[in-house]
This record gives C-alpha cells, sequence and structure tokens, in this order.
C-alpha cells in the first residue's frame, strides 16, 4: 500500500498548482501490490471513489518509452518529457509535462549481493522461521526478509520478526537463557489492515480471498456503487463463523469485524446484519465493549496492547496517570491518533479499579466540569460574587486561567448574563472566533457570515451583499445552512463590512459563535403543493427567538412543511415536521462526524407550544451540558425514564410534565436572554471604543493587507488564500537559525504607545518596520511581554490574538488557529520543539517601551514579506532557471505510473 501512499502525497502537493492527473497500473488491477487484500469489485469501488476526485485511472498501461520534446525515446537524452508511449494496441501517446513513478515496495538487498547469502529470485533476503538468513549469525527482518517466498511490507509483521529475531539472537548468539518454552518462531502474519487511501476507507481482515477449491465458504456482497461502498464478508458454508472480508468506502466497523474473524466470537443469528455498512444502518449503533484481553493490540501503529497500557497506568498510579502522561509513556494514541478513544476508555476503566476516577475537570484551574461549575454559578446566593471570570477564578479556581477553562466560563456568563461579550474585559476570555466575531481562516483573514432567518433575502440584501462582497474582494458561497457565507475580510476590515451589510437590516449570524446557527427551512405550504403549514414563517420566528442564545456547543434547527421533510428537521438539535394538527418535535440530532437522528419529543403540538417546549429543551441542555458537548451526546448521558423508554422519556418528563420542579426556572432563564438579544455587530458598529478593538497594529494607522501576509490565488474568478503545506515541509515549523539570534545585536528602547492603548490580559499587534510583533498585557501577573506575532507552525501572523494564561505557573499564550502553546517569556513552545523569539519590555510612566534591535535587522527575520506563504517553492527558487522550471509545471498534465 506504500505506493497509494506515495501517489496520495504526490497528489496532495500538486493540488496547488492547475493540473490534469492521471494513474497509470500495468496491472489490471489499481494496486497489484495488494492484490492479495482487495478483490476486483474492491478495486472497481477504489477506482470509482478516485475518478470522483477528479483523477483519471488507467488500467493495464504498458508503457513503453518517454517521449521527449524533441520526439527522441532515448533514455539518455536529457529532452524535458511531453508523452508517454504504451505498447498496448490502439493506444494513443498520453500527452504530460511531468511523470512521477511510484515504485511500491523493493527489497534493499544488495548488501548480500556479492555474498554466499540466498536471495529470492525477484529479491529479497531468504529467511527461515527464526528470521535466519543462509549465513550464521546474520539475520534479516522487516521489508528485506523474504519468508516463504512472501515480502511483508505492513509494520504489524515486522513488529513481530523483530520479536522473535531479538529471542533467537538473545539465546542463540549471546548464551542468555530466556527460559522460554519453545522456540520462537515467525509463521506469517494477519495481514489484515486498515488505511484510509485518498481519503477511502480500504481494508482488509482475515482470509478474504480464500483460494478456488476451499469448499467451505459461503460470501455475502454490498456493493453500492452511488455511494463508493463496496463490502465483502467471507463466511463459513454454514454461516457460524466469519473467515474475512474486504471493506472498501466505509471500514467503521473494522475493529469489530476483525475480531470477529480473528479471535471467533458469536456471530447473529442473521449473519447478513453484519454487512451493511454503518452509515447505511438505520438507528442507533451500539458501540463495542473493548476486549479485557491484556495482549488484544491497541495501537497498531506502536504496537501497544491493553496489557501494557494497564501497566503504565499503574506505574504511573492514580494521581500521575493522566491521559497525556500515559500516551507520552506507553506510546499508545501518538501515531495516527485512532485508537486514543480506546486508550481514555481503558485509562478511566483502570483508575475505576485504583479507587480513582478520569478527571472530568475543566483544565488544571478547576476541580469542576462545566455542568457543575455552571451549577455553582447559577445557585449563588451572591450573584454578583460570581458575575466575572476574575470573580469565579478567586472563589472556585486558582492559577490564571487558560484557553480551556476561559472561553467555557465566558460561555457560562453569557448563557446567564447576556452581556456583550466584547465589553468589561469579558473579550479576553473568548476563543480565536469570538474575540473577533467572526471565524478565523486560514492565513489571518475571517468570514463575514450574516444572519439570513429561514433562508429568506430580500433583494435590496442580496444586492448590499454583492456590494460589499465586491468591494472588499471577498470569497462568496452559499452554504448548505441557506446563507451566503463572505470569506477573506482582514480584522481591521470587519467594522466596516458590517456597517455596510446592518444598512438593510442584516444581522449577526454568530457563526463563530457556540450558539444557534440557523434554522433551516423548505418553502411550506405558501408556495409547495404539499405543504401543510407555513414552515418558513414559523422558522424565521423560531430562529429569531434564539439567535445569540450562548450555548456548550453550536446548535442547529430546521423547519419542513410537511411529512416529505426536506428540511431535514430530523437531523438537527431541534427540528419540527409539519403534520395536519401542527408540528411534530424531534430532539437531539445531529450531522457532522457521528450523524445522530433526532428522537420525538412531542407530537402535534401548536407553535406556541412548540416555543413552550424548545425554551426548556434548549435551557435544561445548556445548563448541565459539558464543555464542547452537542446535544445528541449531551442526551444520550441522561438517565432513562422513570418507567424506562431511555433519555428521551426523561426529557418529556422534565419539559412537559416538570418533574424535576424546574420549569419555572428554565422558562424564566431563557426569556432573560431573549429579551437581552443584542447584534453584536450592530454594537461594534455604533461604539467608536469597540471598533477600537479591530485595529489591526496599536501604534499606527498603517496596515498590511492580507495579501502580503498569505498569498492569494484565484479560483474560478474569486480570490482564496494558497493551501498550506503539509507540516515538516518548507513554510511550516519555522525555526530561527540561532536560538537567541538578536544576542550580538546593538539594541534600544523604542516606545510603542502607551499602557491604556494595550488591552489586559490580551495581546495586541504592533508594527516595527514591516515586522508584525504581539505585545502581551498579563495585568493580572503584573507582567509585560512581547514576541513575533508569527505562529511558527503555519507561519500565520495570528498570535496576538491567542488567549494568555498559565501552565504550573508559567505564563503563556496558546496560538488561535491549532491551540499550539508557547511560554511567554522565553518563547519555548510547551507541547513540541518550536520556539518564538521575545523581547524585553519595561513601563516608564504611561509609555511601553521595547528593546529591539535595528528595523533593518528585525526585518530580515521576522519581516512580512519575508515570511508571507505562498504557493510556489521558496527553498528553490532565487534564479531565472529555477523559476523556468518552476513556471514550466504550472497549467501541466501530469502522469503517475505504478
Amino acid at each position: 500500500m506504500c505506493t497509494y501512499l506515495c501517489t496520495y502525497l504526490v497528489y496532495t502537493y500538486l493540488m496547488c498548482i492547475s493540473y490534469t492527473h492521471h494513474i497509470l497500473s500495468s496491472s489490471y488491477t489499481l494496486l497489484p501490490i495488494i492484490s492479495h487484500q482487495i478483490d476486483q469489485g474492491g478495486h472497481d469501488a477504489l477506482v470509482g471513489k478516485i475518478e470522483d476526485m477528479g483523477l483519471q485511472v488507467h488500467c493495464g498501461a504498458r508503457t513503453e518509452s518517454f517521449v521527449g520534446e524533441d520526439g527522441s525515446t532515448d533514455a539518455d537524452n536529457m529532452s524535458p518529457v511531453s508523452a508517454l508511449r504504451f505498447s498496448n494496441e490502439d493506444w494513443d501517446d498520453l500527452p504530460v509535462q511531468m511523470v512521477v513513478v511510484s515504485a511500491g515496495i523493493k527489497p534493499r538487498d544488495e548488501l548480500a549481493h556479492d555474498t554466499d547469502i540466498a536471495i529470492g529470485e525477484r529479491g529479497g533476503i531468504v529467511v527461515d522461521e527464526q528470521l535466519k538468513t543462509s549465513a550464521d549469525g546474520v539475520y534479516a527482518i522487516g521489508e528485506i526478509a523474504l519468508y516463504n517466498n512472501f515480502i511483508y511490507g505492513l509494520i504489524a509483521p515486522g513488529y513481530d520478526m523483530a520479536g522473535v529475531c531479538a529471542k533467537t539472537v538473545a539465546e542463540e548468539e549471546l548464551g542468555i537463557e530466556l527460559g522460554l518454552n519453545e522456540e520462537p518462531a515467525f509463521t506469517g502474519a494477519d495481514l489484515s489492515t486498515k488505511l484510509k487511501l485518498l481519503g477511502c476507507d480500504v481494508a482488509s481482515f482475515g482470509e478474504n480471498q480464500p483460494s478456488p477449491d476451499d469448499t467451505d465458504v459461503s460470501d455475502l456482497v454490498w456493493n453500492d456503487p452511488i455511494g463508493g461502498i463496496y463490502r465483502k464478508l467471507i463466511f463459513n458454508k454454514t454461516g457460524t463463523k466469519l473467515r474475512g472480508g474486504i471493506l472498501v468506502g466505509d471500514a467503521s466497523d473494522y475493529s469489530k469485524l476483525h475480531k470477529l474473524a480473528m479471535q471467533g466470537g458469536e456471530l447473529p443469528e442473521n449473519p447478513a446484519m453484519l454487512l451493511a455498512p454503518q452509515s447505511a444502518r438505520g438507528g442507533e449503533v451500539e458501540e463495542e465493549e473493548l476486549s479485557t484481553d491484556p495482549s488484544t493490540q491497541i495501537c497498531s501503529c506502536n504496537d501497544v496492547t491493553r496489557g501494557q497500557i494497564t501497566d503504565t497506568i499503574l506505574e504511573l498510579g492514580v494521581d500521575k496517570a493522566t491521559l497525556s502522561e500515559v500516551k507520552v509513556c506507553s506510546k499508545a494514541g501518538t501515531g495516527c491518533g485512532g485508537c486514543e478513544p480506546d486508550v481514555k476508555t481503558i485509562l478511566s476503566q483502570e483508575l475505576e479499579k485504583l479507587g480513582g476516577s478520569l478527571s472530568n475537570s475543566l483544565c488544571e484551574h478547576f476541580d469542576y466540569s462545566r455542568s457543575e461549575l455552571m451549577a455553582l454559578i447559577r445557585t449563588d446566593p451572591d450573584p454578583e460574587s460570581v458575575d466575572s471570570f476574575e470573580k469565579i477564578l478567586a472563589k472556585h479556581g486558582k492559577g490564571d486561567g487558560c484557553e480551556n477553562c476561559k472561553p467555557a466560563i465566558g460561555g457560562i456568563l453569557a448563557s446567564i448574563y447576556n452581556e456583550v461579550i466584547l465589553d468589561d474585559g469579558r473579550d479576553a476570555l473568548q476563543d480565536t472566533n469570538d474575540r473577533s466575531l467572526a471565524n478565523m481562516q486560514r492565513g489571518g483573514s475571517y468570514s463575514v457570515v450574516p444572519r439570513v432567518p429561514g433562508g429568506e433575502l430580500t433583494p435590496d440584501q442580496l444586492i448590499q451583499m454583492g456590494k460589499t462582497a465586491k468591494k472588499y474582494n471577498l470569497y462568496s458561497k452559499v452554504t448548505g445552512a441557506q446563507r451566503i457565507d463572505f470569506f477573506g475580510a482582514a480584522k481591521y476590515q470587519l467594522p466596516d463590512i458590517w456597517e455596510e451589510l446592518g444598512s438593510v437590516g442584516l444581522e449577526s449570524g454568530h457563526a463563530y459563535g457556540k450558539a444557534l446557527r440557523t434554522v433551516k427551512s423548505c418553502v411550506g405550504s405558501t408556495w409547495c403543493r404539499f405543504g401543510v403549514q407555513d414552515s418558513v414563517s414559523f422558522a424565521i420566528e423560531v430562529e429569531n427567538r434564539y439567535k445569540g442564545v450562548r450555548s456548550p456547543h453550536k446548535m442547529k434547527s430546521a423547519v419542513s412543511g410537511c411529512v416529505r421533510e426536506c428540511a431535514e428537521a430530523q437531523g438537527k438539535d431541534f427540528g419540527m415536521i409539519a403534520t395536519e394538527n401542527g408540528y411534530n418535535l424531534y430532539v437531539g440530532g445531529n450531522g457532522g462526524v457521528n450523524p445522530v437522528h433526532a428522537q420525538l419529543l412531542a407530537t402535534d403540538i401548536d407553535e406556541k407550544t412548540v416555543l413552550k417546549y424548545l425554551d426548556r429543551y434548549i435551557m435544561y441542555y445548556i445548563l448541565t451540558a459539558e464543555k464542547l458537548e452537542r446535544t445528541a451526546p449531551w442526551q444520550a448521558k441522561l438517565p432513562s425514564g422513570k418507567n424506562g423508554g431511555g433519555p428521551i422519556e426523561h426529557l418529556k418528563e422534565v419539559i412537559i410534565e416538570d418533574s424535576l420542579g424546574i420549569c419555572d426556572e428554565l422558562d424564566r432563564r431563557m426569556q432573560h436572554l431573549v429579551d437581552s438579544y443584542h447584534d453584536e455587530w450592530a454594537e461594534v458598529v455604533k461604539d467608536p471604543e469597540r471598533r477600537a478593538k479591530f485595529k489591526q497594529f496599536v501604534n499606527t494607522d498603517e496596515n498590511q493587507p492580507r495579501e502580503e501576509m498569505i498569498e492569494f490565488i484565484d479560483m474560478r474568478g474569486q480570490k482564496r488564500p494558497t493551501n498550506w503545506r503539509a507540516d515538516g515541509e518548507v513554510q511550516t515549523n519555522w525555526k530561527p537559525e540561532d536560538t537567541d539570534i538578536f544576542a550580538r545585536s546593538e539594541k534600544s528602547w523604542v516606545t510603542v504607545g502607551k499602557t491604556s492603548d494595550f488591552a489586559p490580559n490580551v495581546g495586541s499587534t504592533i508594527l516595527y518596520g514591516e515586522s508584525q510583533l504581539a505585545v502581551f498585557n498579563n495585568a493580572k501577573q503584573g507582567e509585560w511581554f512581547c514576541t513575533q506575532n508569527m505562529c511558527p507552525h503555519k507561519q500565520a501572523f495570528v498570535l496576538s490574538q491567542g488567549i494568555i494564561g498559565d501552565a504550573e505557573g508559567i505564563s503563556k499564550v496558546a496560538c488561535p488557529l491549532h491551540k499550539k502553546q508557547f511560554g511567554l517569556a522565553d518563547g519555548q513552545q510547551l507541547d513540541g520543539d518550536l520556539s518564538l523569539i521575545t523581547f524585553p519590555v519595561k513601563i516608564e510612566g504611561d509609555d511601553v517601551l521595547i528593546e529591539l534591535p535595528s528595523e533593518v535587522e528585525v526585518n530580515a527575520i521576522l519581516g512580512t514579506s519575508g515570511l508571507r506563504v505562498q504557493s510556489g517553492c521558496p527553498d528553490i527558487s532565487g534564479t531565472s532557471l529555477e523559476a523556468d522550471i518552476l513556471n514550466g509545471v504550472k497549467n501541466s498534465t501530469v502522469a503517475t505510473v505504478m
């Protein structure tokens, strides 16, 4: 499968230029190297998924030669390639300007060629069951080892080989007595594997292609060419044992099926129940219980078993066994990360055995979960003692706070008091997007999302949207939630943009907040011949009632005008479907990564009753859910009703029957939020002090346009930021050449503004020459810091927008893009090996001064133009020849040959 992964990397890189990409395979299957793992049906499904991405696949291609621009096919000719020529009958030459050869796995056995060590006919060093070669004292493992005329190119067999080899060498070569009951031996390996190839699940397990003469075989096939899903399960003749399978397009239940095939286990009475992919199954999918067998492999990347994780937890003890520590010490979950939920489950189970529990506290600053903290705040007899973060921290926490607890408490305060989130220091609590009242996008620009209740817009509003988008050169897109989004605005432009949009009655859509996003609707009875209720009007009423209401996570809703369900109300946090007698109310659904079908709360109720029940449902959710918990998982954790029936019966008792006696409080709190609604952008636009918070630099009115920080490229007549590169490539993980690069520079103290220019407990940006620097006024501790404003991870100029706090007493900032943590005093990354350049700060009277080298020196290292992210290849640019090479691949046709 390495061949395919290489193709994926090439494809990803070439996404940044215009091209036509062909994949050619000499075999009649796309991936001959894994022909023993997927059959023809799996191959066809995979090819379909790939071609849907715009790639063209050619199987059975017998490439005869590369044709140069001068027409030559001589391998020694240096003429640039212009085409591929094939020996296939009736195949024309394929014009290309670049050829990427993906050769797959080939044993590097050159070392043995001039020796007597036996080598396979097609390569690979021959080994026996102890991994011994034909030469005494010489062993071979991994992709170089040829066992039973087979090369194993997967990680798990490599680990098995290493284990056998180590034991053999220890006993036979080093004379170490291991006390083994039997001779270690490698007799082959389970080739089961699960990968994501070009975004498509591909997995195989067990005996997935039995030999033709095997009579104990019965197979079931699911072939969905529309959805791009192919699944084949191999059973014994009687259907009592699962022997193996192939999964393409949906392998979400791979672990369960693999376990059944390899370890046995009871199958359903009708084995066909296992065939349908989870994405096609109705109802709730039962989660597989994690095996308690210590030998069960949990992390395939690092070959870590459950027993090893358990041992790690025991060694750390109750006090030190945190998820992060267990991952570091055991290596489980530090590869692809797919096993982290299982590691967390094991940690929780083992801590419970030790008399402890997995902490659900917000962070090191609060020993409470969000729901526990919400209960403390809302029931405090003195509300004024808990009406700010500082008061809550002093009463219930410790330290300075951080990027976890500050937004959580900011949301709690908004859900209870509903004051302007940018006032009275509350902006220092807000996460990346809320602080700017806009979603930060790649490169540090922002999106603008006006509210469009029910999807209804007037012509004047559409015209103003177009004018504004054109004026500020914003990328425009209609979303699936019946809104129009605009992308690419600089933060300093946002107040002006919203002033123009507000002139035609457009309000904030709260796309940046954990709040109600939209209430989607069909056209209902006003237009549709099937509609039985006016779904548009009701959707507008619902959206206008709950707009701006902050919650633990985002909320989405919909209203369908009839049972045809065109608005998809049953896939929303709360949704209404019209009936002849009113509406059926559904709650607790969501799309996204783990889609959940909403459950029926009430039937045939009028609009007034719908709103009453929704008031209570939403407020009950706000008061009791955990941080970043959607309604679906929150609802699933609720207790069952008194007479059974699951969480939905409990909700009926609480919301309709008032079984907990809290409906009056729920009604009162929701009405307060509705009555205190304010359009957050309107509040900014009309207030000069709030508008000033969006100024780009505190020390100058000059602005650096978005194009100076990241290249914007054309896409179908609109501009978007160029693609980020993968971590580890150029323009990522930036590091200065020296840890103290300005150590020998002559410096001076430069006044950059008044103390009043720098808001407390947040970062602000200053411009020095053409370099952006971030100044942090940590007023809580009386500290001032200055660093580069560019986060080295993706070279984005955003650090001043990050939340500041502390980690075990170390003042830090969390990058707003990916939450990388940096110490403010020394600039060192707390969760990695990156670092920031820092500069001393001092206060003289009301002046803020920073000790800086000359502008020329700082610009040479931190100048925006030199750090600008661009689509070209800066590591090979600089000469006209190199520029010609780069220009030559643009707008070209590219082929990958396997």
